[in-house]
């Protein structure tokens, strides 16, 4: 039964209908390995908001990351540390849209949901709400959705066994987000993980004891709808060394990501100038050799940008 209520929500967050743009530039990205991708996913801000003048973000799960185009160093580096992540801009109607892609394969997401994994990362992303804007007739759909199952349940199993001995469900979800935000390397604020539940609240208060339920968590609810999670303070304390590896070796993985970002980020200098010139209205445009080389086109960037002061 809590399993239903599980794959009811997961499943009608799954379908939501973005707007053509969104889901045309989906399918794009699938048709570039034709029969190879099992889903594109769109989650983030602009599936928050709706808007479309920023940057979109796309995960595209494939068989086999080797069938996505991409030079063999890339292909190699996704097999060892996955996601690969590229900037695409595509022109759509009368509007440009960009986008942040994130590839890997379906069985690389899937382990990333366990809970035994010691990267944080995939889990907690995909325990929010994302739109399946593209899935392979032949089982895309439920694939992906069996998969954000258990990350939801993954999550729900941490923020009990990390979050306040008693509290609302909205307590525990923001403990989680603030504490995997603290095992990334992120320009963001601990504090933007607990904001993410804010305008879901509903969602949130529904899937936690739903998920606590399904993984066989015993847990009581007050008159005041305050829970607590029938936990032994060893199992509680046991869990925090646990969590403490995954701080320390998921800030490592980040970094790790960022070094193979340097050689294997497509689309980087793209990505560089509509950043600059989104905030500084200057558009400095590269040539095909600052494209083909960003890391080596860095030092010409930079003082470009000094030029035309850009930068102080």
């Amino acid at each position: 039964m809590n399993d239903d209520v599980l794959l009811s929500v997961i499943g009608s967050e799954l379908r939501r209908q973005p707007s053509p743009g969104v889901v045309e530039f989906a399918t794009r990205l699938a048709a570039r390995a034709p029969g190879k991708v099992v889903a594109v996913l769109f989650y983030g801000s602009a599936l928050r908001t709706g808007a479309e003048d920023g940057v979109l973000d796309y995960y595209v799960l494939l068989d086999d990351v080797r069938a996505w185009p991409a030079p063999w160093l890339a292909k190699f580096a996704n097999c060892l540390l996955p996601p690969n992540v590229s900037y695409v801009e595509d022109r759509i109607g009368d509007s440009t849209l960009r986008a942040k892609i994130a590839v890997m394969s379906l069985a690389q997401f899937e382990r990333g949901m366990l809970a035994c994994s010691i990267d944080t990362t995939l889990w907690a992303r995909f325990s929010q709400p994302c739109a399946c804007v593209f899935a392979r007739p032949a089982g895309g759909e439920a694939a992906v959705t069996a998969a954000l199952r258990q990350a939801t349940v993954t999550a729900a199993q941490w923020a009990a066994w990390l979050g306040p001995a008693r509290g609302h469900a909205l307590d525990y979800w923001r403990a989680l987000y603030a504490l995997t935000y603290g095992a990334e390397l992120r320009v963001e604020s601990a504090l933007r993980g607990p904001e993410l539940i804010d305008g879901e609240s509903t969602r949130y208060a529904c899937l936690l004891p739903a998920a606590w339920q399904s993984l066989g968590i015993a847990f009581d609810t007050g008159a005041d709808g305050m829970l607590r999670p029938r936990l032994e303070e060893r199992d509680r304390l046991r869990a925090a060394r646990r969590w403490a590896r995954r701080r320390r070796l998921g800030k490592l993985l980040n970094l790790m990501r960022l070094v193979k970002a340097a050689f294997t980020f497509e689309g980087a200098m793209d990505y560089v100038v509509w950043k600059v010139e989104r905030h500084s209205g200057v558009r400095i445009e590269p040539g095909p050799w600052q494209r083909r080389h960003p890391l080596l086109a860095a030092p010409w960037l930079y003082w470009r940008m000094r030029r035309q002061q850009l930068l102080r």
